[in-house]
């Protein structure tokens, strides 16, 4: 029998793993979308801040899929991401017939399918719409997946702190928090912030690459994003061994640029860890700062959707 497998981009965050499982849940229960035994998946493991919240909310991760798994006659929704670089492995992009996504949108289709991109704080708050307004009757959510749900949007927004946050992902934060049974949205929030920044355990190349993301724009570059409560403290520990493992990564990925962002979330602010004198040049010229200990200080950033990786792409196709 034919599947409809709906997996998120590789190193999957919070908003990746639960739009799968939310658009899995939709699909399942309003058949009306006609996609045949949806399965949300991932293609690589949980981070430590997922793993946290699906415990929370008592909710088992999705199992992890190769592109080998899918069969000809099967089907695939991405949610979370659209790019290339970003997708699974050698999957077949014609097998894809949805695209759900807060992403600028990097395609070339050599057929039609279903797209749905809004400029919304995180993935599952277009999901969550969906529930609301593209059936005959309102989906609701369990009181799990509500609190996952929620967890999502708050995470990709930072708290709400993050200039990808619109009015409608924290008027949908409050119906979830509402249907999780979650009185306290801000204190949530602080608990999620907590997760995100547990770092600990992680090598310093696991570091590197444990939230990141492949760009072509005219180069290959990786933009890694840590988020931490504890900025200064966490560059003066690990900045020698992170710099040497981005070398490393560097050589083994065949980048031309690589760029590892330290975003404190309670001060709201970003520090580059630049590690080679081509990516501090254009680091330099994008936002017009200079490198100093191989550190370029970018203020009060926090989005590497809306607020980093467009000013590197301006730069380099500029």
């Amino acid at each position: 029998m034919p599947k409809t497998y709906i997996i998120g981009h590789q190193k999957p965050d919070t908003d990746s793993v639960v739009s799968a499982l939310s658009l899995e849940y939709l699909f399942q229960t309003d058949d009306s979308f006609g996609y045949q035994d949806p399965e949300a998946v991932i293609a690589d493991p949980v981070n430590n801040e997922t793993q946290y919240l699906l415990d929370k909310f008592q909710v088992k991760a999705p199992r992890l899929l190769t592109a080998q798994e899918i069969k000809e006659t099967d089907q695939v929704v991405l949610v979370d991401h659209n790019e290339e670089s970003q997708r699974l492995p050698n999957l077949n992009f014609n097998q894809v017939c949805e695209v759900v996504d807060h992403h600028k949108v990097n395609l070339n289709l050599s057929q039609p399918i279903y797209l749905n991109f809004k400029p919304w704080g995180s993935t599952t708050s277009i999901i969550y719409f969906m529930m609301k307004q593209y059936t005959d009757k309102p989906v609701k959510p369990t009181k799990q997946l509500a609190g996952l749900m929620l967890s999502a949007i708050l995470s990709d927004t930072v708290g709400f702190k993050s200039s990808t946050t619109t009015k409608r992902d924290q008027k949908f934060a409050n119906e979830l928090a509402k249907l999780a049974q979650v009185n306290d949205i801000e204190s949530f929030a602080f608990e999620i912030l907590k997760a995100k920044s547990d770092l600990s355990g992680l090598s310093p190349e696991q570091l590197v690459k444990y939230d990141y993301k492949l760009f072509d724009f005219g180069q290959k570059v990786l933009i890694g994003q840590l988020e931490t409560v504890e900025q200064e403290k966490f560059i003066a520990e690990k900045k020698t061994q992170l710099l040497s493992a981005m070398l490393a990564v560097k050589e083994e990925e065949k980048l031309d640029l690589i760029f590892l962002a330290i975003t404190d979330v309670l001060k709201v602010n970003t520090k580059l860890l630049i590690a080679d004198d081509q990516s501090a040049r254009v680091a330099q010229q994008s936002f017009k700062g200079i490198v100093s200990s191989n550190i370029l200080d970018i203020g009060p950033k926090l989005s590497r959707k809306k607020e980093i990786a467009p000013v590197i792409e301006k730069q380099l196709k500029g």
